[in-house]
């Protein structure tokens, strides 16, 4: 198993059809113990009793310090030092710019980049601890190519302060041994964007995709495993496209 002894966070992990749901459950079957954190309680704690005695579920705001430094250190109590991160709580809002006020502005910004940045800050004592650690940003495709797909500008500035986000973390912690990665998912189907797109304007999109479909929650769960184990042992500082050939540097 590829993470053996390790003890995984993941935020925004509580929808049933999201990133952060197949995310743990992939951690899971590779021998992590996974703490889930979702800002809805229930639904965090129902995806850590589905995984398994091992897991747990927290609610957690990932825009509040001091609620996140508290969760963390209650998985540190409950299921040991964590060694993996992965930053995927996220707000998305399909909104032009004249549409977009500055309450919407701030929660996209703050769940994505501040979560990004309190919950990454938290981790590295135990990380540091532990002498190693791996932290996974989930960005968006839409941080390369300028949004087109589906969220705002709003969301393309907070999802590209990510990337700018994970190279600065790279360089400040690969000296102890901590790496610090992203991946840039292309149209995934989750319950985020499950209906919000009409089958004309999805069978446009998937016309544009050179593998013939939009992403499933594991494609971009599976980008996650190899960031987080030592497969990626010697990356640091990278970006991974999941978007099925739809945009190609």
């Amino acid at each position: 198993m590829l993470l053996k002894d390790d003890v995984a966070i993941i935020t925004g992990g509580g929808s049933a059809r999201g990133i952060g749901r197949a995310t743990a459950q992939l951690f899971a079957e590779q021998g992590a113990r996974v703490a889930v954190l979702d800002i809805d309680e229930a639904r965090a704690q129902q995806v850590g009793r589905e995984l398994g005695d091992a897991h747990r579920g927290y609610r957690c705001d990932v825009t509040n310090q001091s609620e996140v430094v508290t969760v963390f250190r209650q998985v540190a109590e409950e299921l040991g030092p964590p060694t993996i991160l992965v930053n995927n709580a996220g707000v998305t809002q399909p909104k032009r710019i004249d549409q977009v006020t500055l309450s919407d502005y701030d929660i996209v910004v703050d769940v994505s980049l501040r979560g990004a940045f309190l919950c990454s800050q938290a981790v590295l004592p135990y990380m540091r601890q532990c002498g190693r650690g791996s932290i996974v940003c989930i960005s968006s495709l839409s941080a390369k190519r300028g949004g087109g797909i589906f969220g705002g500008p709003h969301y393309s500035a907070a999802k590209a302060g990510m990337l700018g986000l994970t190279r600065a973390l790279a360089r400040d912690l690969a000296p102890e041994n901590i790496r610090v990665n992203a991946i840039a998912p292309g149209l995934v189907d989750t319950d985020i964007t499950g209906g919000q797109i009409s089958a004309e304007r999805m069978a446009a999109i998937i016309r544009d995709i050179p593998l013939g479909r939009i992403a499933q929650p594991l494609d971009v769960a599976r980008a996650c495993l190899f960031f987080a184990s030592e497969l990626a042992g010697y990356v640091t500082g990278e970006v991974m496209d999941v978007n099925g050939g739809s945009h190609i540097d």
